[in-house]
């Protein structure tokens, strides 16, 4: 089974167009099947008194101005949808509000994906499984009646999921990963499980596609000491490259299960057994 690859753009394009061109081209060479972007309103997502509010970025002095320096416009999205396209590979992004899932709607991307923080959000859950279109949920900051409630409005709706096993700490612990989750969905809600990873480095994600997550989904960046909340949670283009030439790897460890034997090992039994 081919594990889906999802490079995360997210935020760390930082605002400039030239900077998430060069990580869908990282994920294009690394081999990835995807790239993902986040969408907000900000007027919607946050409240003025914390819009307001103090906070020193590279585009001001406050939070709105940092949160608006972060945000691709409608322009800036369809070079995106454009640009991807001339490079072969799928892309998709979390909305965090409704106007935010509308937009998104014009690019008709194959895919949504609901973030772990928005898995409170039911009016938003019903407008993205009311599309019917194939969503990857991460499961992060949830407990088992929040992953309930978010499964029975996805099956409702008849639109298709895959759960995606998460741990919010930026950047996380290996020791905090517990992977053997990712089995333990997949029994409790008869589905797909993939693994959405914060931690540094690659090894807790290559073993997540070992212990047979469907998908694994990396925030990517160019330099982990730029600018921004997500680069140090991130993977650099390197380390993507590796991460995704080692998964393609344990899928030929891995096989099929079947018992069969090879040309090869059928030649040693010849000379072995006469």
């Amino acid at each position: 089974m081919k594990t889906y690859i999802i490079a995360e753009i997210g935020i760390n394009h930082n605002g400039d167009l030239n900077i998430a061109k060069k990580l869908i081209d990282a994920a294009v060479i690394s081999g990835c099947d995807a790239v993902k972007l986040q969408k907000r309103t900000i007027d919607k997502v946050y409240t003025k008194e914390m819009l307001d509010s103090p906070r020193v970025s590279p585009w001001g002095t406050t939070q709105r101005e940092q949160k608006e320096g972060l945000e691709f416009n409608e322009a800036e999205y369809n070079e995106i949808d454009k640009y991807c396209k001339e490079k072969g590979i799928e892309w998709f992004a979390s909305a965090w509000d409704i106007d935010s899932q509308k937009f998104l709607q014009k690019y008709n991307c194959k895919f949504n994906k609901v973030a772990s923080a928005m898995l409170g959000n039911e009016e938003l859950l019903q407008e993205i499984a009311k599309e019917g279109r194939y969503t990857f949920i991460s499961t992060g900051m949830t407990n088992y009646e929040e992953i309930d409630a978010v499964v029975k409005i996805f099956r409702d709706n008849n639109c298709p999921f895959e759960l995606m096993h998460c741990n919010s700490t930026y950047p996380m612990k290996n020791e905090d990963a517990n992977l053997k989750l990712i089995n333990t969905l997949a029994k409790k809600y008869d589905c797909k499980v993939g693994y959405s990873g914060h931690e540094k480095g690659i090894l807790v994600s290559v073993c997540a596609a070992t212990l047979g997550a469907t998908s694994i989904e990396r925030h990517i960046t160019l330099d982990k000491t730029m600018y921004g909340s997500d680069q140090a949670a991130s993977i650099e283009t390197d380390e993507l490259y590796t991460m995704v030439k080692q998964i393609r790897e344990v899928e030929k460890i891995l096989g099929n299960g079947e018992k069969i034997l090879s040309d090869a090992e059928m030649e040693v039994r010849k000379k072995l057994r006469g």
